[in-house]
């Protein structure tokens, strides 16, 4: 198990630098193509991407990793059961999305012209939510590169869609091309989901009993899943409202709405994606921490479950400090070098600070959902988001222009890393 936990954490924190260099890349590449205002036109909808994601996806990855991990039922009948039953779902759900859409651009975003790129998302919806159930299927199974090879892939095939089609859609206007950039998801899950499927066992045959999911193992996954997703759509609503406050708050103070784009887009575009880049590496760490924490839970080996957090924990810190520092010390050379700009070096140093408490919540939050703690992560999840809301409407009306936001991330990360650790060790000190 312990070289199973090592080889599978080595794996995906090479496939997830790999792939973080060039998502970068892609940023990049997007970024000089659309400039700061497109940017920040772009980041006004992202909230709404995710949250749809969240609803589609319904954490599926997470709920199959761990009833695989556990190799106590058919994984056939599990995978190929509810892949009808969330494609029908996410069908629901794109209905809904194209109704709301000119209601969220016009009167909650303020800005009519994102009505197409939110209309855009819907489409891409069913083939996130097909790649998302693979994936979890191989993270249950324990194999790493089945996982990795399909995230380079489709980012790779995203690099190329978007040099080649980015300037013909320019052509047309920013929004058009913003809605190619939505699109383009379509094409990378596809890919994705391609090379996943070459991964399955080659003798696979698929009967039609195998298309109707077992009651008794439907109702184990949404007893993970419904937990987890709650948690997550309380994020997901979250980052939804944040652009809204903004937007509400910095109008009534008498900012102009393009300035106010423009901000978001520099704290969103430029800083964020700066100093959330370690977090491949807590993300991989989670990822390869799911079974085994699981199975320690199933074989009641409580110290190697305190072992792991810590080593999980510690990797994380030393990773996300080593890259903070980096930020700190060269913030201006960074920013040029990556983005062709030098604005938000301020917020950066700001953020920098704050961001590194996030990079040990992937390894809480996973340890909580191995231990069927999934209540937990959703309570933490709801009340860090309260707490966080509550004080980026207070702190913008001291106007203190996106600082703000940063602030209100801090309280939030506070929160949910001292709640979720708590949780943990009073669990574990039971024992």
């Amino acid at each position: 198990m312990k070289d199973k936990f090592i080889k599978s954490t080595i794996i995906l924190i090479i496939g997830g630098f790999i792939t973080k260099i060039l998502s970068l890349v892609i940023r990049i590449i997007t970024t000089r193509y659309i400039g700061t205002y497109g940017i920040g036109l772009y980041m006004m909808i992202m909230p709404t991407f995710s949250l749809f994601i969240t609803i589609c996806t319904l954490s599926l990855p997470l709920a199959i990793s761990k009833l695989v991990s556990e190799n106590k039922r058919n994984n056939k009948k599990i995978i190929f059961g509810i892949i009808p039953i969330a494609i029908i779902f996410d069908i629901f759900i794109m209905l809904i999305l194209i109704i709301i859409s000119p209601f969220i651009s016009n009167n909650l975003l303020s800005n009519k012209d994102l009505y197409y790129p939110i209309l855009c998302i819907s489409f891409t919806l069913p083939f996130i939510t097909l790649s998302s159930i693979a994936r979890g299927y191989f993270f249950g199974k324990e194999k790493m590169i089945p996982h990795t090879v399909s995230n380079l892939f489709e980012q790779i095939v995203r690099i190329i869609i978007t040099i080649l089609i980015t300037p013909y859609l320019l052509k047309y206007g920013i929004i058009a091309t913003i809605c190619g950039l939505v699109l383009y998801n379509v094409i990378s899950e596809i890919a994705s989901i391609f090379i996943l499927f070459l991964f399955l066992p080659k003798k696979v045959t698929i009967k039609k009993s195998d298309i109707i999911i077992d009651p008794h193992d439907m109702k184990d996954l949404m007893s993970i899943s419904i937990p987890t997703t709650a948690g997550r759509l309380i994020s997901s609503i979250s980052m939804f409202l944040e652009p809204i406050l903004i937007t509400f708050v910095l109008l009534k103070l008498g900012y102009d709405n393009n300035y106010i784009i423009h901000e978001y887009g520099i704290i969103t575009g430029y800083v964020i994606p700066m100093v959330t880049l370690p977090c491949f590496l807590s993300s991989a760490i989670s990822n390869a921490l799911l079974p085994t924490l699981t199975k320690l839970n199933e074989l009641k080996d409580y110290k190697g479950i305190k072992r792991k957090i810590k080593q999980a924990i510690i990797f994380s810190l030393l990773i996300g400090g080593l890259c903070s520092i980096v930020l700190i010390l060269f913030p201006s050379e960074i920013m040029n070098l990556i983005f062709n700009e030098s604005l938000g070096i301020d917020y950066l140093i700001f953020a920098t600070f704050i961001f590194l408490i996030s990079y040990i919540g992937g390894p809480l939050s996973t340890a909580l959902q191995a231990m069927n703690k999934s209540k937990n992560v959703m309570y933490s999840n709801l009340f860090s988001n309260i707490i966080k809301n509550v004080i980026l409407f207070i702190l913008l009306f001291l106007d203190i222009n996106m600082y703000a936001l940063l602030i209100a991330y801090l309280f939030q990360f506070l929160f949910i890393t001292i709640y979720q650790y708590l949780v943990i060790k009073q669990d574990l000190s039971k024992i």
